[in-house]
């Protein structure tokens, strides 16, 4: 999930939220540092969905997830040999099937109104660059806009608007989420002139939603360590699009993808 600090990981993900600040920000906690009491009160829950959300744009759908995230990372469970690191849980990666990757159809809501083409076009781009890099393949299913719900089975995932009052600009999932917690929520706040641009925020968001994980929960990064729940794919990238830039990332709020990105990416889907 994406945030900024000044707008107010597991089943699915979200981009830049209070987690990931604006350029004044400070690196959040450590996760490995918190206690539970405190990590779950770090959290956000969405009100129409009840998904928790934590790490900035990490989401799970219930408190013993939450709980299940919290004990791997202070326990390390998982693996961290060694760029782009994978989602890697109960012993192999957390990606799409290659036939899968091929038919990632979405729908975009709608009721995004008069930012609806701004969210299309945004897609289409981020879309693009991921499919530049790998053997994958999103496809906008426009007949089902009208009916762009979670609960729409015609399509692997949803975009829609929320107003979560700044607590994150933009989240999304992993390949292994369940169909309820399939969707990209795009905040009102990603619109407005201060917010980084939307192309960037869906590269990030949709980096997760084919089993990308936080480049900053990397130990080269020095912070915002999250969990060992990955697996290198490439050496460690301070400019990944999947980087914080208040975690000691040296990229932009431009969230381009980085040569080690798409080299990450290929390795996934070759």
């Amino acid at each position: 999930m994406l945030k900024f600090r000044n707008m107010a990981l597991l089943a699915g993900v979200s981009l830049l939220g209070t987690a990931c600040g604006g350029p004044e920000a400070e690196a959040p906690k450590d996760l490995g540092e918190m206690t539970f009491e405190e990590f779950r009160a770090s959290t956000y829950v969405e009100p129409d969905t009840g998904i928790i959300i934590f790490s900035g744009d990490q989401a799970v759908e219930s408190e013993a997830q939450l709980r299940e995230v919290f004990e791997q990372a202070k326990s390390g469970i998982g693996t961290m040999e060694g760029g782009l690191a994978v989602y890697y849980s109960g012993g192999q990666d957390v990606k799409w099937t290659a036939s899968q990757a091929l038919n990632l159809t979405y729908c975009v809501s709608s009721k995004f109104g008069s930012n609806y083409s701004k969210v299309v076009s945004a897609m289409n781009t981020a879309t693009s660059a991921w499919e530049g890099a790998a053997n994958i393949n999103f496809i906008h299913v426009t007949a089902q806009d009208s009916n762009c719900t979670a609960r729409n089975s015609n399509v692997v995932f949803d975009v829609n608007p929320v107003n979560v009052n700044g607590q994150y600009l933009a989240r999304a999932f992993f390949p292994n989420s369940s169909r309820r917690s399939r969707n990209i929520l795009i905040d009102n706040s990603s619109f407005s002139s201060g917010a980084p641009g939307l192309d960037g925020i869906l590269r990030h968001e949709l980096g997760h939603t084919i089993g990308f994980r936080h480049e900053h929960t990397r130990p080269e990064a020095g912070v915002c360590y999250e969990d060992a729940n990955w697996r290198a794919l490439t050496p460690y990238d301070s400019s990944s699009v999947m980087h914080y830039p208040q975690c000691n990332g040296t990229n932009t709020w431009s969230l381009n993808l980085t040569n080690l990105d798409k080299q990450g990416a290929a390795i996934l889907y070759p």
